[in-house]
C-alpha cells in the first residue's frame, strides 16, 4: 500500500494568521501562481489579473482575511519572513495606487475591490476552499490555474497528483495508527523516535532537531506576545484581549523582563490546580489572539487550533519540568505524527469537516504528545489520543462574522485542557481494556465530516454565526 509521506515541518509551519487554510494557504498558492508564471517565462507578459474565490473561501474570506493573504502572495512576500507590522500599509497602499507588483517584479494594474472576485454561490467539487488565478497576457492569451487550501496549510493544485515528498522511501512508511504501533513494536521506538528516524530521510537528524527547535521558538515567542498584548481585536467584532489581563492578574504584581524570567515567575506560583489552569487558558488565549490579529503563528496543524498545542507545550515547560530541548523535540515530534495520520485518515480541514478537524486535531496531537513525554508507553500515547478526539466528535465550525475570534479562540483553551485530561486519563488506565482504537475514532470523525451539514464548515452559514446578533464596525 502506498504511503504520503507527511514531515514535522509539514505539520508544523510558521505564518501569519488567522487561518491557515484561509490566510497561509491562498498564499502559497499565490506564490506558487507566480512561480508558474516566471517557469514559463510568462511573468513580465502579464497586462491583467482576476483572483476567484470559490465556496468558504468566499463565504469567510474576508474574515479570514484571503484576499490579504492573496495580494502579499502575489506581491512575493513570504510568511515566514513578512513583518506582520507592515501587513496594513501594504494592503493600503496596493489599494489606494491600483497597482501591483507581481512577484516583486513586474507591475500591472490591480484593483483588489475589482480583480478580487467572491462567488458566494459557487463551489469547486474537490476541496471547499478552492481559487482560481487568471491573467490576461500581452499577447492576448490567457493562462490561468486553480488551486486547493486543503487545510493546515497544505495546498494542491488542480490535476496534480503527489509530491517529492512522497517519492521518498521512509524507513518506517505509516498510513494508520495501527501501522505507526506495529513499528513501535517491532523496534521498542518511542513514537518519537520513529518519526526521527523517518525525518533523516529528508535531512540530517542535527537539522531536524534545529527546526523543531525553531518551530518552539516562535510558539513560545507567540505565546508571550500574546501574554502582553491589549486591545480589540481587529475585524469589527470589538472583541477584547484577554490574555495580557489573565497574565497580569496571575503575576500578582511579580516582576519580570523576558520570556526565560517571566517563567521562573510563573513557577513561582506554585501548583494549585486553579492556578495551573488558569495559565494554561492564558497561553492558549494569548496564542490565538496574536492569531486572530495577523500575528506570527505556528500551523498546529492549523492557525484555527494554533494554540492547543503551544499552551501543553507551555504547561509542560512550566510544571512539569519539561523545559529541556529533548523534551520539547519529543513532544513535537510525537504530536507531528498523531497529526499526519489525521490529515490521511481524515482531515484537518474545518471547512471539510468542521472544527472536529482543527480543535479536535490539535488536542489529540497534545494529548499524545504530553503522554509520551510524562512515560506513557505507546499504547498509552495513542490511547491519549483517542481519548481527546473522541470528546470532540462533532464539534462544528461557525465563526461569528467569518472572523477566527468566537468562538475560535475560547476554544482553543477547551482544546488544551482536554488534551490534558486525556493524558492523564490515558497515563492511569490499560490501554487493553479500551472498547475505541485511534483509528477507529478517526473513521468515525471522517464518518461525521461526511454527514456534518454544510452550513456548520466555515461557512458562517450556521450555529453561532446565524444566532448571535452582531453589527461588524469595519471590514
Amino acid at each position: 500500500m502506498s504511503h504520503e509521506a507527511i514531515s514535522v515541518f509539514d505539520m508544523f509551519k510558521i505564518g501569519v494568521g488567522p487561518s491557515s487554510s484561509h490566510t497561509l494557504g491562498p498564499w502559497r498558492a499565490a506564490q506558487r501562481f507566480t512561480k508558474a508564471l516566471a517557469d514559463k517565462n510568462l511573468l513580465q507578459q502579464v497586462c491583467s489579473m482576476e483572483v476567484l474565490l470559490y465556496g468558504s473561501l468566499a463565504k469567510t474570506g474576508v474574515g479570514h482575511g484571503t484576499d490579504v493573504a492573496v495580494q502579499l502572495g502575489l506581491s512575493g512576500d513570504d510568511p515566514v519572513t513578512f513583518e506582520v507590522e507592515n501587513i496594513s500599509a501594504k494592503i493600503a497602499d496596493i489599494k489606494n495606487m491600483k497597482k501591483l507588483v507581481l512577484a516583486g517584479l513586474h507591475e500591472i494594474d490591480f484593483d483588489p475591490e475589482e480583480d478580487i472576485e467572491f462567488l458566494f454561490g459557487e463551489s469547486l467539487p474537490y476541496h471547499p476552499n478552492a481559487l482560481t488565478f487568471l491573467v490576461k497576457l500581452s499577447n492576448e492569451d490567457t493562462f490561468a490555474e486553480t488551486y486547493y487550501s486543503i487545510g493546515g496549510g497544505f495546498v494542491v493544485k488542480e490535476g496534480e497528483s503527489g509530491s517529492k515528498k512522497d517519492e521518498v522511501l521512509l524507513p518506517f512508511p505509516i498510513n494508520t495508527a495501527d501501522e505507526l504501533l506495529h513499528w513501535c513494536m517491532k523496534t521498542g521506538l518511542n513514537i518519537s523516535d520513529v518519526v526521527l528516524e523517518n525525518e533523516s530521510s529528508w535531512r540530517t537528524e542535527a537539522a531536524t532537531r534545529a527546526g523543531v527547535l525553531q518551530i518552539w521558538k516562535t510558539m513560545k515567542d507567540c505565546i508571550y506576545r500574546g501574554c502582553h498584548a491589549e486591545g480589540m481585536l481587529p475585524g469589527g467584532l470589538n472583541v477584547k484581549r484577554r490574555g495580557a489581563g489573565l497574565n497580569k492578574k496571575l503575576m500578582n504584581g511579580r516582576g519580570y523582563t523576558d520570556y526565560d524570567s517571566w517563567l521562573a515567575t510563573i513557577r513561582q506560583g506554585g501548583s494549585d490546580f486553579k492556578y495551573i489552569l488558569d495559565w494554561v487558558s492564558c497561553f492558549a488565549l494569548a496564542v490565538n489572539e496574536e492569531n486572530a490579529s495577523f500575528g506570527r503563528v505556528v500551523t498546529a496543524p492549523t492557525n484555527g487550533a494554533a494554540g492547543v498545542i503551544p499552551a501543553v507545550l507551555q504547561y509542560y515547560v512550566a510544571f512539569c519540568n519539561g523545559n529541556t530541548d529533548e523534551k520539547i523535540i519529543q513532544f513535537l515530534l510525537t504530536a507531528s505524527e498523531i497529526g499526519s495520520i489525521f490529515k490521511k485518515g481524515a482531515t484537518i480541514s474545518a471547512a471539510m469537516g468542521g472544527c472536529q478537524a482543527e480543535i479536535g486535531v490539535s488536542s489529540a496531537m497534545a494529548a499524545a504528545a504530553l503522554t509520551e513525554c510524562m512515560g506513557g508507553t505507546q499504547r498509552q500515547t495513542l490511547m491519549a489520543a483517542e481519548i481527546a478526539m473522541e470528546h470532540h466528535l462533532g464539534l462544528t465550525c461557525d465563526p461569528i462574522g467569518g472572523l477566527v475570534q468566537i468562538p475560535c479562540i475560547e476554544r482553543n483553551t477547551m482544546g488544551a485542557i482536554k488534551a490534558i485530561t486525556a493524558c492523564q486519563l490515558a497515563l492511569q488506565s490499560t490501554p487493553d481494556y479500551a472498547k475505541v482504537s485511534l483509528d477507529g475514532v478517526i473513521k468515525t470523525m471522517w464518518d461525521t465530516a461526511l454527514d456534518m451539514n454544510s452550513k456548520y464548515k466555515e461557512t458562517a452559514d450556521g450555529g453561532l454565526a446565524v444566532n448571535v446578533p452582531i453589527s461588524l464596525s469595519e471590514c
